[in-house]
């Protein structure tokens, strides 16, 4: 008799061992293999077209020098990498990320993630990551930019608007993707402007980009609250992170009622009871780089706690902006105990597994990240077809259509779970919805 389970097991095994080390990679692995058993049962197909074995093993990755010159004028070495993990929808798309922690284990679970939650957009994309462990903070805008042309001179050879489509991530947003669409332009002769997103608006990019990610987290919570007893209107809310998707978040959870009470850098975090004052946030943060004790000293009547957790601070709703793994078991039990009822990812994978279990012991409502963090990419999606129709849509008609798009998601995920006799469970639906449409069309194209 066919054993899930079993064939599930060896599967994640296979993964251990072939990735010694990597243990964001396989817990993302194990994220989503866990959650699997029920469609594997019903669908043994996708154990003998070998699409557990397949699919948690990238199509390609590409690792690279990237040497460039400071201003002092010494030789600089960082690696660069690209990991194309999926292209069974469409081409390879997923953000670029300059940060000192980039490594492949990073990139390969940022793109793993990224191939299911590309799915649920149901916009054609495939899945992919790739950045450097260059860290343009504190860098000039001369050494930046030549860094990015460096990075771009060698990943030109492995992108383009029907292959591989790489964005914005940690550490790379208008500055750097400018910088490198001009260097692929140079390198290739080619004014192909899909080949890259999260341009500026004058030269191919999409109005409601830059809120995406936020905008589409919080419509994402909207309607995992519609039949609830609470809403955004009148709840309290804290965000992790002070960058462009908590920035956004925190917009548009206030612009449908909600009071944000605090967000956090990597120096801790600020409390202002008033609701932040997400202008002088942004100036501070976006515009002059800023840390968080700058905005409570110019904001007065609030507090800065250095080099604690933004999450002992009491709220409704959290919402996790900020990097993998930042939400653990205990930030969960502080939370369920500060009344706490909704958590939804921002960020990718931002809860430990840990966390994602005392989460649903407490009977918290959990967004995974795979759905809840799609706007961006959504957007993304939308750029490529301006792009590719040599349009540019109004910022009305963008938020629209990333409305749209989210709310699908969210009914696809609850559905799903649904469907799979696990309702509420909006985790497993994500997993289950996003894995089922790239292993049916796996299954369609053959072994490859």
């Amino acid at each position: 008799m066919f054993d899930a389970d079993a064939a599930l097991h060896d599967a994640l095994e296979s993964v251990v061992a072939r990735n010694p080390g990597q243990k964001l990679f396989r817990q993302a692995v194990h994220e989503v293999l866990e959650s699997l058993a029920p469609v594997v049962r019903q669908h043994p197909e996708y154990v003998g077209g070998g699409i557990l074995k397949r699919i948690v093993e990238p199509e390609r990755v590409v690792s690279f020098r990237v040497p460039w010159v400071d201003d002092s004028g010494v030789i600089q070495v960082q690696r660069g990498f690209r990991v194309q993990f999926s292209s069974d929808l469409g081409p390879y798309k997923g953000g670029l990320r300059f940060h000192r922690s980039v490594d492949e284990d990073t990139l390969k679970f940022l793109g793993f993630e990224q191939v299911f939650k590309n799915a649920l957009t149901g916009l054609g994309l495939g899945g992919g990551k790739g950045g450097s462990d260059f860290d343009p903070h504190g860098k000039s805008d001369g050494e930046v930019m030549r860094f990015c042309q460096s990075f771009m001179a060698e990943l030109a050879h492995h992108i383009g608007a029907d292959l591989d489509v790489p964005a914005g991530d940690i550490g790379v947003g208008a500055r750097e993707i400018g910088y490198m669409y001009g260097q692929y332009r140079k390198v290739t002769g080619r004014n192909e402007a899909g080949v890259i997103t999260g341009k500026g608006i004058g030269y191919g990019g999409s109005w409601a980009r830059t809120e995406a990610t936020g905008y589409g987290l919080v419509y994402y919570v909207r309607e995992m609250l519609r039949e609830t007893d609470f809403s955004l209107d009148g709840s309290r809310v804290v965000v992790s992170g002070s960058g462009n998707v908590a920035l956004y978040a925190a917009r548009k959870a206030t612009q449908l009622g909600a009071t944000v009470v605090a967000c956090s850098d990597s120096s801790g975090y600020v409390v202002d009871e008033r609701g932040l004052d997400l202008d002088l946030l942004a100036d501070v943060k976006d515009v002059r780089r800023e840390r968080l004790s700058v905005y409570a000293k110019e904001r007065g009547d609030c507090e800065f706690v250095e080099g604690r957790s933004v999450w002992e601070v009491q709220c409704d709703i959290a919402l996790p902006c900020a990097t993998q793994n930042e939400l653990d078991g205990d930030a969960a039990r502080t939370l369920a105990g500060s009344g706490c009822r909704l958590v939804a990812e921002g960020a990718n994978m931002p809860c430990t597994e840990e966390a994602v279990e005392v989460i649903h012991e407490k009977g918290i409502l959990f967004g995974p990240a795979k759905a809840a963090n799609a706007g961006g990419v959504a957007t993304s999606g939308l750029e490529m077809r301006q792009n590719a129709g040599r349009l540019q849509w109004d910022f009305e008609r963008v938020d629209s259509e990333l409305d749209r798009i989210m709310t699908n998601i969210y009914a696809t995920t609850a559905a799903t779970a649904e469907e799979y006799g696990m309702p509420g469970d909006l985790a497993a639906g994500a997993n289950i919805a996003g894995f089922r449409r790239v292993a049916d069309a796996m299954l369609a194209q053959g072994v490859i």
